[in-house]
């Protein structure tokens, strides 16, 4: 039976995920010095993993986190379906207390499993699980990439994830994420099953 070997990560630092600012689909930033190391790391250490494909959103430092595997030639995609939530009004400004708050609530809420409530102004995960299946299924679709790997964002992976794994989307919290983490992932051709979770043993190197 072919196996279809998935590696997720999350992009590498940005300032702003070190100043606590907000990112979103609608902020398109760069890796700073930290987030380009730990590019470098995860590369260095998955270099000889004969990928098929590149898939990564369509945000800056999505490209960048993988831009040694592109220089490689493998073969790269960028899908929207692939962008971190919407987080609307507040991307792009620092966490307040008050909008601590609301993050907690709309957070508790959407763990309650109202994942249909967009955040204000932005989407909801039900949003962003819709725009990725079309990702996924296009994934499924191509059996002769039998090993891809995605670079993509923190919220967006958790929602990924869930639907993957056929979690509710309520339970999105479940899959933990840092920058530059991985997620190892094989399909059968009717489930997938987790390999590696959330592992950074490719950055025990790096200062953070």
């Amino acid at each position: 039976m072919s196996i279809k070997k998935i590696y997720i990560i999350r992009h590498g630092q940005t300032d702003f995920n070190l100043q606590g600012i907000v990112q979103g689909s609608g902020v398109d930033s760069s890796l700073n010095e930290l987030g380009r190391s730990q590019a470098a790391a995860f590369y260095e250490k998955y270099r000889d993993i004969p990928f098929s494909k590149v898939y990564t959103s369509t945000l800056k430092r999505s490209i960048q986190s993988v831009q040694g595997f592109l220089d490689l030639g493998i073969p790269h995609e960028q899908h929207a379906g692939l962008n971190e939530i919407n987080w609307g009004t507040r991307e792009g400004s620092r966490i307040t207390p008050e909008e601590d708050a609301y993050y907690h609530r709309l957070l508790q809420t959407w763990c309650e499993g109202e994942t249909s409530l967009c955040i204000e102004g932005g989407e909801s995960p039900d949003l962003v699980a819709a725009r990725q299946k079309v990702f996924v299924d296009l994934m499924l679709s191509r059996p002769e990439e039998d090993t891809v790997l995605i670079c993509m964002h923190g919220r967006a992976m958790r929602i990924l994830l869930s639907q993957l794994l056929r979690y509710p989307l309520r339970c999105m919290d479940q899959f933990e994420h840092q920058n530059l983490c991985l997620y190892q992932l094989d399909y059968t051709g009717s489930m997938f099953t987790v390999k590696k979770y959330c592992d950074v043993a490719h950055l025990q190197d790096l200062t953070v």
